[in-house]
């Protein structure tokens, strides 16, 4: 230990002689501003050894570091011009916005930092000694992301002889760990504490020149530096030595992607939607726009087209009026409005649902837009130094932040309800030439799909963003009972419905409306008791009994099918990924109760994780080689007798194909997957991307392929809807109505939700919408089955 202390103070001794001499020259010659390289490599040996002292002219502000633990930084100077307009990217350079008031740019050193240099502490010099096990010691310059003030897993003030040199401010008085901070400290002394970087950090581009120092000095730097945006992450996740990470084609880290949910019920493709990212889009090399201390008193609106920006600083200025504007700047994680003249903040900030720092400092506020309640990410809300009314501020002293938003979500009125949605109708020309004038009008009906989000799956961890009130089943379930009745359909296919609620509620109620219905709950609950069963999710099917008659009810279970197929059998993936999952599909044969038409519906829901594309192409399959089967069945059972009025033959169907047949429901699928490409063009090849390279038996070995002449209700060119699923990390096409185009018509659709009512709504479930995703409605019609035509034989 002895001898690394003495090498340590060598080391300096040189390094400190080397710029005593540097600086000695440059006096001697008669130049009192450096050459850019010679006061580059001044800054940083300073940088390095923790010598800054008063420079030249052109270091206009010097700030001392408060000495707190493992603080003791001496200050900062200011490398270069100052611009009104700076922004900075993740190799550190600092550029000129295009729009902006500056002339000119300043670059740090590309391709030397390990990850963006935003945010980040300063550095610890060499002199650095403590009591427990050597670490990395930073002190600030300036407010650090997330939920701490340092980056990486490092912490300040390991030992209390720990001293480090920094170029910005640290926090004084108190313990900060790599989690956020001393559990036991008080809600209000983190306030304060946050608030005191924030009042010393008021100088022009504080964060931007910070950053663009410590990249300078980082070739020269013992001491790793990391980015405290990346802090609780793995040490996998982000190397803190390694290369700079690389880009996506949207100009953010490629493992930058929306927090995955901890749920089964996770929305589909949560974990790969980049923040930002757009196909074709040019690479974004800056993600950060720092505009703070510029004494600005209002916005251009061309700074909220930039909806690539993570952080934005514009604090220190002379704001009174935040422009409704800034919730298009979607991707913002940082927001920090601090120091300006502030008497409100506009509830469109609600919208900015991936914010997790919220800095409001010493403004005049004194009460905060309930619509904030939305922002069920948000680790930290900065009010210090605001008049704020008691009941926000002792929410916030007493319990921090997230027990604020809540009280915000949960107080938030209700919004007026959105407009109904349209009643689209379709040309139905093609049934002209197959009806018969003499003939009774083709038989019609209507069928509801609609997953109406399981009780157990809807929890505050997973819909954050939902008042409590409405997530609440006594709630949600009025509100889904009412739609699927308001629509009278004829056929209704629900999704993640439990049997207690199937019972007790749902047949209930449907049945004083002429509803029979068909349940079945996931494969699990083979292995449950009696009251357990009645709480697993699973498929329900109700069919007006005025309509239809049921001939015949079957579940098909996509594990159980597995089991019994002879090339899945040495199949390892079958049994590592499709036999743990236990979904289901209802199978119902119905039969024209006038007509005798028959009608085949499947009603399915297919499993969640986008990280089981194989899984879900599997199971698809499985479902329409298991409906083929039924048809053929269905096809041979003698036509219906007794019919209605006009109706003198009931239909015969030589093949199972032939039969009106419906599958629909959740396949969590969007329509670029192989599920989808499956279903509407009949056949995928064995080498689909979708696969992933796993084996399934014959299916991976000659690819699959259906009978069914199959086409989404919704299909017409494109989906009409642009979403059937709608949270903050997904809005996609995920669930479908597929019929079959030989045998039925399309002749009307339920239209999208208003999209001026979906300006001011982060997700759902909410007021007025049950579940996360949307209720389908299609009206069919049957079309006419034309008998083959028999030669006549001329008798002579």
């Amino acid at each position: 230990m002895r001898e690394d202390f003495e090498e340590a103070r060598l080391t300096r001794t040189v390094s400190k002689d080397k710029t005593t001499r540097l600086r000695h020259a440059r006096r001697a010659s008669g130049k009192y501003s450096s050459s850019p390289r010679e006061q580059q490599q001044l800054d940083m040996l300073q940088h390095q050894h923790g010598h800054f002292n008063h420079g030249p002219p052109h270091h206009p502000q010097q700030s001392n570091g408060s000495n707190g633990v493992g603080g003791n930084g001496n200050g900062g100077g200011q490398p270069g011009g100052m611009h009104p307009y700076s922004a900075y990217g993740p190799n550190g350079a600092q550029s000129v916005t295009p729009g902006g008031y500056g002339s000119h740019a300043h670059f740090g050193h590309p391709g030397q930092g390990t990850h963006s240099p935003l945010h980040h502490g300063g550095q610890g010099g060499p002199s650095q000694h403590h009591l427990g096990p050597q670490g990395n010691n930073q002190a600030l310059n300036g407010l650090g992301s997330l939920n701490g003030l340092v980056g990486g897993n490092q912490m300040l003030g390991n030992g209390p002889n720990q001293h480090g040199n920094g170029n910005g401010v640290g926090p004084s008085n108190m313990m900060i760990t790599a989690n956020g901070g001393d559990p036991t400290e008080k809600w209000q002394q983190k306030q304060l504490s946050y608030a005191n970087v924030s009042r010393q950090s008021s100088s022009p581009h504080h964060h931007a020149r910070a950053a663009n120092l410590q990249q300078r000095g980082l070739s020269s730097s013992a001491v790793a530096i990391h980015d405290p945006s990346r802090l609780n992450r793995p040490a996998s996740a982000a190397s803190t030595t390694g290369p700079a990470p690389s880009t996506t084609s949207g100009g953010f880290a490629a493992d930058e992607g929306v927090r995955e949910k901890d749920s089964s019920k996770a929305p589909i493709n949560a974990v790969s939607a980049i923040v930002g990212k757009e196909a074709g889009a040019p690479a974004q090399t800056w993600t950060t726009l720092d505009l703070g201390g510029m004494a600005l008193k209002n916005m251009s609106d061309g700074i909220f087209r930039y909806t690539f920006l993570t952080t934005l600083y514009i604090s220190h200025n002379a704001l009174t009026v935040l422009p409704s504007s800034i919730s298009q700047l979607n991707s913002l994680t940082l927001l920090d409005v601090s120091s300006n003249k502030l008497s409100s903040l506009p509830p469109e900030l609600g919208l900015l649902t991936r914010l997790k720092e919220l800095l409001a400092f010493d403004n005049h506020l004194s009460s905060l837009p309930p619509e904030l309640g939305t922002l069920y990410q948000l680790d930290l809300i900065g009010l210090e130094g605001n008049p704020l009314n008691e009941t926000h501020r002792s929410l916030l002293d007493e319990k921090g932040t997230k027990s604020l938003i809540d009280y915000l979500r949960d107080s938030c009125p209700i919004a007026l309800p959105p407009p109904d949605r349209d009643w689209i109708t379709l040309d139905t020309q093609d049934l002209g030439s197959l009806e018969n004038e003499d003939a009774p009008a083709p038989e019609s009906f209507s069928l509801l799909c609609y997953n109406i989000l399981y009780d157990k799956y809807a929890t505050a961890h997973m819909y954050g963003y939902t008042p409590s009130w409405a997530l609440a089943w006594d709630y949600r379930k009025d509100l889904i009972l009412q739609e699927a009745m308001s629509y009278e359909s004829e056929i209704l296919c629900l999704q993640e419905v439990d049997q207690e609620q199937f019972e007790d509620f749902f047949l209930h109620h449907l049945s004083q409306q002429d509803y029979e219905g068909v349940f079945f709950p996931k494969s699990r609950a083979r292995t449950m008791s009696s009251d357990e069963k009645r709480h697993v999710d699973g498929c329900a099917t109700f069919y007006k009994s005025t309509t239809f008659s049921l001939v015949e009810q079957q579940l098909i279970e996509f594990n159980q099918i597995a089991m019994r197929r002879p090339d899945f059998k040495k199949t390892e993936d079958m049994f590592n990924r499709v036999m743990t999952k236990d979904n289901i599909a209802v199978v119902t044969l119905l039969e024209h109760r006038q007509s005798g038409a028959r009608l085949i519906v499947a009603n399915a829901h297919i499993y969640w994780d986008p990280e089981f594309k194989d899984v879900k192409l599997v199971q698809v399959a499985m479902l329409m080689e298991e409906l083929e089967k039924i048809g053929q069945s269905f096809s041979k059972l003698p036509p219906k007798r007794d019919l209605g009025e006009g109706y003198t033959t009931a239909p015969s169907y030589s093949d199972g194909t032939k039969i009106p047949t419906i599958v629909c429901g959740d396949f969590n699928s969007e329509p670029s997957s192989g599920v989808y490409h499956f279903l509407a063009n009949g056949a995928v090849g064995r080498d689909h991307p979708d696969f992933k390279s796993h084996i399934y038996g014959n299916y991976t070995s000659d690819g699959l392929a259906h009978r069914f002449n199959l086409r989404s209700a919704y299909s017409h060119g494109d989906e009409l809807l642009p979403f059937t699923n709608y949270t903050p990390g997904f809005k996609g096409v995920i669930d479908y109505i597929w019929y079959t185009a030989s045998t039925l018509s399309v002749t009307g659709l339920l239209g999208p939700v208003d999209s001026k009512y979906l300006e001011k709504v982060v997700g759902f479930p909410s007021s007025a919408f049950a579940s996360d995703h949307l209720s389908l409605l299609s009206e069919f019609k049957i079309k006419p089955v034309v008998a083959p035509v028999r030669k006549s034989i001329a008798r002579w």
